[in-house]
């Protein structure tokens, strides 16, 4: 028969001592006048009923410091109303018929209650503890701290045990599962040192000292990191702190604890102030300075959290949106399969409306040139040789001319921009999308390559060659008195090898034009790995030069046109060529003079902030960017980053993650010139020359820069409301738009402070911007470092909470998750006591894990009713569809309209 531990310190009521107890139980009672003079003397009288035996025993034991005797052994009657007396004097011999499962019983006994009255340590007397205080869970911060501390989560264990015994099949040696393996075992994967420390003390609660298991063992385990009781997950967390299992916690193990948290979630910086958070804790829970805490210390800390208001605020206002959205998001009635994709169609159109007009403008072109151009080879003397073929090719022709020409269009960056910035234009041209365009149209100029040059090589000249004389004839005039005399006369002459030249280097440009090589995404073992990169897409992009050239050459070689007016190739490309040269000749002498650098940090990330004096002129919009040329590090190339500062700063700013190449360098160029910061500087390196600050006044490379260019963040000035999101390095735009909003905010309160009337000037287009939401989550802790002062300095000047910032680290595990939890209890009281957070070192507090997006959109959508939602996001493309689909989701079913923007990133 199975008993459970029992704790010396466990104390039964009355009348719960009274009650009858229950199969396979003990009972601890109270033993009145069992305290004897001696402090280190005490009786614990314990209750039994043994398996399918009515009978009940009381056995009394003598507890001493050093060893525990029995002292009494009787029997329990219970009258009808289930109250229980003991016989006194019936001690019950072990040679009787239950002796030998009272023998059991009493060796658990004893060893239990060894386990929690150690003799190796025993503390000097002291004041006494109050009683343990029973704290009241039902308030809303008990309920939110009740789902901390699990160990079985949605991302661990969640499969149930029968996973966990496959995977101990697949683990297991010779019917054991090693130490090592528990944590692959239980799905507790990435943490194995946390898992392995979990391992220990619950093979030290059993006394177990080897470091394997069975399966029957395992499932013991598993059973008790499964058991969703709270008391049972304070227990176990409690026990895997206190390594000795005397009941009390010292400073040493709290600080063992706190780097195994830091170690698990990969948070270095507080592994690092792990002395100065155990003494914030030691403060917290031990003030009147014993050197330990106890376990309802620890409930303490979770169940009277110094974030109880906000706690109680957030559950609040969850219970608000569920009864708030329980009728604006009901499922409609009509679930019949025609009805909902009829819907899901009337979505799409309504949110794809500019882009669904414009690409359907653009195959009409095509479409209707094409079936001009072959209605008119049909009907020449041509076709009955060459058939359908060469009407094919011409026709295929007459789109390529189109398509080459309208290429170049999105990609005149100065052209768009000024449209988007100085009219109307952009609210039926979805101008956001320029380079998605530009890229639809490069696969039509590949569909017209294939069609064109493949019909004539393939189709045209052989049927020519092995035409007969009669049907040769007409032809003469076009291709001479003789006819070809082979294959190679078509290649050589000059619309043969001006043609395949262009279809091989608008093959080199397509093929390393695509994310797999311009992202260099090829593995290390691919050959072609040297040949791709940025700088393999951005100068075989430049081979288009040559390839224009080509073209209008081309075009005036042709073998079936003689007449010059009809060679319309030059007609087609005249003037997107000459609007693209007038581009880039604007941006060779708009860049030609350098920025000065005003000051620059490295900081955690790899990421690289610079500071520079704006250009004489330069204007720009938050959300906009630029094009960055550092010849100490490539005389031709430029990239371009967004803008973090904003339009009302005296300075222009970028931050830059080095990611590639040529960002890599360009930070260690910068890196040379800088020194460590001072106290109070944020990053690990730093220099600032409008003060003079660098080790040896080191010059910084030189810098050119180009732009502004409009970007989709640049139109947030058009929504009440705006909802950020940004991931990672994502967040550079998105900053600026923060900065800007918090710069008008100040802006209008000077104004109404001082301003008695009008200023008899013309009013500007009233900022429209009420509200912002900013989500940011990174990977990393010392990403927070790049925007301090910017977080710092909207708690700090944003009054009015215009602006409510959300900072989301996602390689700690989600609340709740028992591989966080000292984590959360840390940030809480760092949070309470100094008002700074424990990863940002702000007074933004930084949220756990990945957002719930559903969640956030919930809230966004309650609070502003009948209002525009700008969503704007810039980061990796994997969130795009859930935000976009959120987006549709949310303003069909709901009055709020939410309207969703990606940056190219």
């Amino acid at each position: 028969m199975e008993m459970p531990d029992i704790e010396a310190g466990t104390v039964v009521t009355d009348s719960d001592s009274s009650r009858r107890p229950q199969d396979n139980t003990a009972t601890t009672i109270p033993n009145s006048g069992s305290l004897e003079g001696s402090s280190h003397k005490t009786t614990k009288t314990t209750r039994f009923k043994d398996d399918g035996d009515d009978g009940v025993v009381e056995i009394t034991l003598d507890i001493q410091r050093d060893s525990v005797s029995i002292q009494d052994v009787r029997p329990v009657a219970f009258d009808d109303s289930g109250s229980a007396s003991a016989h006194s004097g019936a001690l019950v011999s072990p040679s009787s018929s239950r002796g030998g499962k009272l023998s059991s019983k009493l060796r658990q006994v004893t060893n239990g209650l060894k386990l929690t009255n150690p003799s190796k340590k025993v503390p000097p007397p002291t004041a006494p503890k109050t009683a343990r205080k029973r704290y009241d869970r039902s308030k809303s911060s008990a309920a939110v701290a009740l789902k901390g501390l699990q160990f079985v989560t949605a991302k661990v264990g969640n499969d149930g045990w029968t996973a966990v015994e496959k995977r101990f099949n697949h683990l297991q040696v010779d019917g054991m599962l090693l130490r090592s393996r528990f944590g692959k075992c239980i799905g507790m994967e990435g943490s194995d040192e946390f898992a392995m420390q979990m391992f220990d003390s619950l093979a030290r609660k059993r006394g177990m000292v080897k470091q394997v298991l069975t399966k029957e063992e395992l499932k013991d385990f598993w059973e008790q990191l499964g058991d969703q009781g709270f008391d049972n997950r304070l227990q176990t967390f409690f026990d895997m702190v206190d390594k000795n299992a005397d009941g009390r916690i010292t400073s040493e193990e709290v600080k063992e604890i706190i780097a195994l948290s830091a170690s698990a979630n990969k948070l270095s910086k507080i592994k690092e102030r792990a002395d100065e958070y155990t003494a914030l804790i030691m403060e917290e829970l031990d003030p009147n300075n014993l050197g330990y805490i106890e376990l309802e210390d620890l409930e303490a800390l979770l169940l009277q959290s110094p974030s109880e208001a906000v706690a109680r605020s957030t559950t609040t206002h969850s219970s608000k949106l569920s009864k708030a959205l329980s009728m604006k998001l009901a499922p409609s009635n009509d679930t019949s399969p025609l009805h909902h994709h009829w819907q899901e169609f009337l979505y799409f159109v309504e949110e794809n409306w500019k882009r669904i007009w414009v690409v359907t403008l653009w195959l009409s072109i095509c479409i209707a040139l094409f079936v001009w151009k072959f209605i008119q080879y049909r009907n020449r003397a041509v076709f009955h040789i060459m058939g359908y073929c060469v009407a094919t090719a011409k026709g295929a022709a007459e789109t390529l001319k189109f398509n080459m020409a309208l290429v170049l269009l999105p990609v005149c960056r100065n052209t768009i921009t000024w449209i988007r910035s100085k009219t109307q234009i952009g609210a039926v041209v979805p101008f956001n999308d320029n380079i998605n365009f530009h890229k639809v149209i490069a696969a039509g100029v590949a569909v017209g390559v294939a069609l064109h040059a493949g019909a004539h090589l393939t189709c045209d000249f052989p049927l020519l060659l092995h035409a007969s004389d009669a049907k040769y004839e007409p032809m003469k005039p076009f291709f001479g008195e003789k006819r070809p005399p082979n294959y190679w006369w078509f290649v050589k002459g000059t619309a043969g090898w001006t043609g395949i030249v262009m279809v091989v280097l608008m093959s080199i440009a397509f093929v390393l034009a695509q994310p797999w090589f311009r992202r260099n995404k090829l593995k290390d073992s691919n050959p072609l790995k040297k040949m791709t990169g940025f700088n393999a897409f951005w100068f075989t992009h430049h081979l288009f030069a040559i390839v224009y050239a080509l073209l209008i050459v081309h075009g005036t070689s042709l073998y079936l046109t003689k007449e010059w007016y009809k060679k319309s190739t030059w007609m087609y490309i005249a003037y997107p060529v000459f609007l693209y040269s007038c581009e880039r000749i604007v941006r060779l002498f708009r860049s030609h003079d350098a920025v000065k650098i005003q000051k620059v940090a490295v900081y955690p990330g790899h990421v690289l902030a610079l500071y520079m004096s704006k250009p004489p002129g330069f204007r720009y919009r938050s959300g906009q960017y630029i094009f960055i040329n550092c010849g100490a590090v490539s005389p031709y190339e430029w990239h371009p980053f967004s803008i973090t500062s904003a339009p009302g700063d005296n300075y222009l700013s970028v931050h830059i993650r080095a990611k590639g190449d040529w960002t890599s360098r360009l930070r260690t160029v910068f890196s040379e010139a800088c020194r460590p910061p001072t106290e109070g500087e944020s990053g690990l390196l730093r220099a600032d020359l409008s003060r003079g600050v660098t080790d040896s006044n080191a010059r910084f490379p030189k810098l050119l820069i180009d732009g502004p260019y409009g970007a989709p963040a640049q139109d947030y000035r058009e929504y009440d409301v705006l909802l950020l999101i940004g991931l990672g390095i994502g967040a550079t735009p998105l900053i600026s738009i923060v900065k800007d909003v918090l710069n008008h905010i100040q802006r209008e309160g000077s104004v109404r402070g001082t301003e008695p009337g009008g200023t008899g000037k013309a009013k500007k287009k009233p900022f429209m911007t009420k509200r912002v939401y900013f989500y940011w989550v990174t990977r990393e802790e010392g990403s927070f470092e790049w925007f301090r002062g910017v977080m710092n300095e909207v708690a700090e000047k944003d009054k009015g909470e215009v602006i409510e910032l959300h900072n989301h680290c996602s390689s700690v595990y989600q609340e709740g998750d028992a591989r966080s939890a000292l984590i959360v209890m840390l940030q809480e009281l760092q949070h309470a006591k100094k008002g700074v957070d424990i990863l940002s070192g702000t007074s933004v507090k930084t949220h756990f894990a990945r957002p719930n997006w559903r969640s956030v959109f919930k809230r966004v959508a309650v609070n502003h009713e009948n209002q525009r939602v700008g969503v704007f996001y810039c980061g990796e493309p994997v969130l795009v569809p859930q935000l976009r689909q959120l987006s549709a989701d949310f303003t069909h079913k709901t009055n709020t309209k939410f309207e969703f923007h990606k940056e190219n990133f």
